[in-house]
């Protein structure tokens, strides 16, 4: 099969977040099942930093490879592309996005054809590219070198939907009978999200209870009417981890590997961790990690209310990320109130997350909503035990198997959910069934791969 990617960011070039871990491994592993893969985004000035070898093919686009065979293609625009970020700045987002990724769009779709890549399957990712599926049904639709290609849209997070001013609907360059309530229209603005939903053959979501929670109004950030009258193209594929990336086995950033059958590395990796954070050494006493970015939707509303509690069990509690100034206020009188306690790192540290999912036992995610979820996966990979808000992706992967779960979005329900996990942990025999348990979960690329082919068969049913 013949699948063009069409996203916005992908590792090793360009990120911002959890999309470009999926649109950076998921071609990798299709390749693997032996798809050919094209992937084309803008190129930013990140990607022109990255270490990747790049080369020139037209003047307006270069080009690179990752893993075997898999080109990726960037177009060139230095005035919409060439910024320090890719889609805003501390102001806010840049004004001209729907310009800049209305013609991102456009020029993938052309880039197609000058490519002579025909492609069965053109699978785009979130807003940034949700006007590709419009242009094919619309501008493109005549056009017979595209008469056999279809197209899946994933939403990898639906609080994110691209909304613009009615005024700039012309920059789109379709007719204005799109922009009504069927279509482009949402209450009075442009939606891109919606355009993706509705005109695309196939919609997934990144798990199977996100696909279902994004139907209902508490989830689905008013487009859950749209998604139920599109529920039979409607999926959820939950997304993989890069096992040789994220693996406690031949993890070079940690202080000690560690496999599920010979746990004496992780204690190496703790003790370390504890002396890094500055907290009290002490093997005994369980070490919670948190990994997030600081923000309502990861559970900081909740988390805030709890913390004064959390903070006077038996325990030390380690807590990476940045995010809104409130949690990051709050944080940091908690941590000075409790310093052999806490230890609160404002920033993003990647060498610092590989050691707190390796030297934690409990990793603490408490999600209000979750689409898929990496640092579970991780934690899982790790043997570090989840607890975890019962939503999303963290429903679909965390069991009472080889984690914790609260059902109700509630300050007394994760209490006491930790609670259950201090207890295990005192447990020796029970903690370690658990940690073995967690790291035999398989979440492989390859899997999901599997699964995404399977959808473009579906796809490829549309008449």
């Amino acid at each position: 099969m013949k699948i063009a990617f069409c996203a916005s960011e992908a590792v090793p070039f360009a990120k911002t977040g959890g999309l470009a871990d999926v649109t950076g491994a998921l071609p990798l592993a299709l390749e693997e099942l032996g798809h050919e893969v094209i992937l084309i985004m803008p190129c930013y000035k990140q990607v022109r930093d990255a270490k990747a070898a790049i080369r020139r093919l037209k003047p307006d686009i270069v080009s690179s490879v990752i893993g075997e065979g898999v080109r990726a293609y960037f177009i060139e625009d230095d005035f919409y592309f060439g910024r320090e970020s890719l889609y805003g700045d501390k102001t806010g987002d840049y004004k001209d996005n729907l310009k800049r990724f209305s013609y991102y769009c456009k020029r993938s779709i052309d880039l197609l054809k000058e490519l002579d890549f025909s492609p069965d399957i053109i699978h785009c990712h979130d807003w940034q590219s949700a006007l590709v599926p419009v242009y094919m049904k619309t501008l493109y639709s005549a056009d017979p070198f595209y008469n056999a290609a279809r197209t899946v849209f994933t939403i990898h997070n639906i609080g994110y939907q691209g909304l613009f001013p009615r005024e700039e609907f012309a920059d789109l360059g379709i007719d204005w009978k799109y922009f009504d309530v069927e279509t482009l229209e949402f209450f009075g603005r442009i939606n891109l999200l919606k355009g993706g939903i509705v005109f695309s053959d196939i919609i997934n979501t990144v798990s199977p209870t996100y696909s279902k929670e994004i139907q209902t109004s508490e989830f689905g950030f008013g487009l859950e009417g749209v998604l139920a009258k599109r529920r039979k193209r409607l999926f959820g594929v939950l997304n993989g981890l890069d096992y040789s990336i994220w693996d406690p086995g031949a993890d070079k950033i940690i202080a000690s590997d560690y496999t599920a059958s010979d746990l004496r590395g992780k204690s190496e990796d703790k003790k370390q961790l504890q002396e890094i954070c500055g907290l009290p050494l002490n093997k005994d006493v369980p070490l919670v990690g948190i990994v997030s970015r600081l923000a309502e939707q990861k559970g900081f509303d909740l988390l805030s209310q709890a913390m004064d509690v959390i903070c006077k069990m038996n325990l030390q509690i380690v807590i990476l990320g940045t995010g809104d100034a409130e949690y990051h206020k709050l944080l940091s009188g908690i941590a000075a109130k409790y310093p052999k306690v806490m230890s609160l790192h404002l920033k993003f540290d990647d060498v610092l997350a590989h050691k707190i999912y390796a030297g934690s036992d409990i990793f603490l995610m408490p999600s209000k909503y979750e689409p898929c979820g990496l640092g579970q996966l991780i934690s899982l990979r790790y043997g570090t035990i989840p607890v975890v808000f019962k939503t999303g992706g963290l429903a679909d992967t965390v069991t009472p198997k080889c984690g914790f779960i609260f059902q109700r979005y509630k300050k007394d329900d994760l209490i006491n959910s930790l609670k259950d996990a201090l207890k295990a942990f005192s447990a020796k025999d029970k903690w370690n069934k658990l940690i073995a348990s967690a790291m035999q979960c398989d979440f492989s690329w390859e899997e999901s791969a599997r699964k995404y082919a399977r959808l473009y068969e579906e796809a490829g049913k549309v008449e």
